[in-house]
């Protein structure tokens, strides 16, 4: 039986994804702050799929909650081997508006747990020559930061360090790949404090959707998932336009939103 690893695995994202890969008959392992919620997300799945669930509170943007998680990955006695690294804040406020420590907060758990739970796992996955790492990233990282310049500026390390290591592992039978969506209809926005009623409808994903999109593109062999259409072609313009009118843009639309 394949054993995956989700972080952020109660809302969002990495609800859907404990959902699909319990549906395609995979083991568990839960990874999340609070532990009433893990217990009742891992009974749902149990119920429904007849899986086998192990649950992990775990902070990841802290020391102790980041060695556990990264000490399950290493454990050669379990293997584990499906990673999806989904755990990630954003700021409510700006970058000069948000307290320094909120910024900090930020960066261990977009940047340093996705960097140390990939070290974990992937030294593993090679050397026995099989396992996939998704770290979810986002389009924001392809642009320079609209508002929040601590996140985008993480996600556009994890996507750049995934790439990278898909090319290092290429090969090994191992995959790497960046999942990068846009505005999901997820808790994330919400829990962040960030006012999202200006986004038209056309811009909107579904969270399922995703994730299906996601594990399609691994299994091809991508480096990089944008899901939706309306996103590839905003990263192909992100991607081709000179860095100098994106960041006029980011410079306009940060205004209006002060």
């Amino acid at each position: 039986m394949v054993t995956a690893l989700i972080t952020g695995a109660t809302a969002g994202l990495g609800a859907a994804f404990s959902r699909r890969l319990a549906r395609d008959q995979h083991d568990l392992i839960l990874v999340a702050r609070d532990a009433g919620r893990l217990d009742q997300v891992a009974g749902e799945i149990i119920a429904e799929h007849g899986v086998r669930v192990e649950t992990l509170p775990a902070d990841l943007s802290t020391e102790e909650g980041c060695a556990a998680a990264a000490a399950r990955l290493a454990d050669d006695e379990r293997p584990v081997d499906v990673l999806i690294n989904n755990a990630g804040v954003g700021l409510g406020d700006s970058f000069l508006d948000s307290p320094v420590e909120e910024g900090l907060r930020l960066t261990r758990l977009n940047v340093l747990a996705v960097q140390r739970l990939a070290h974990a796992a992937l030294t593993r996955m090679v050397r026995r020559g099989r396992g996939d790492v998704i770290n979810v990233s986002s389009v924001s990282g392809f642009t320079p930061g609209m508002r929040d310049s601590t996140y985008s500026a993480s996600k556009a390390w994890v996507t750049a360090f995934s790439e990278s290591l898909h090319a290092h592992t290429a090969g090994t039978g191992v995959r790497v790949m960046a999942l990068c969506p846009g505005f999901v209809h997820t808790e994330f926005h919400e829990r962040a404090g960030l006012s999202v009623s200006g986004v038209p409808d056309w811009l909107w994903t579904e969270a399922d959707d995703v994730v299906r999109d996601a594990l399609r593109a691994m299994r091809r062999g991508k480096a990089v998932c944008v899901p939706g259409r309306q996103y590839k072609a905003l990263v192909v313009v992100a991607r081709h336009a000179p860095r100098g009118v994106l960041r006029r843009v980011a410079v306009k639309v940060a205004s209006r939103t002060k």
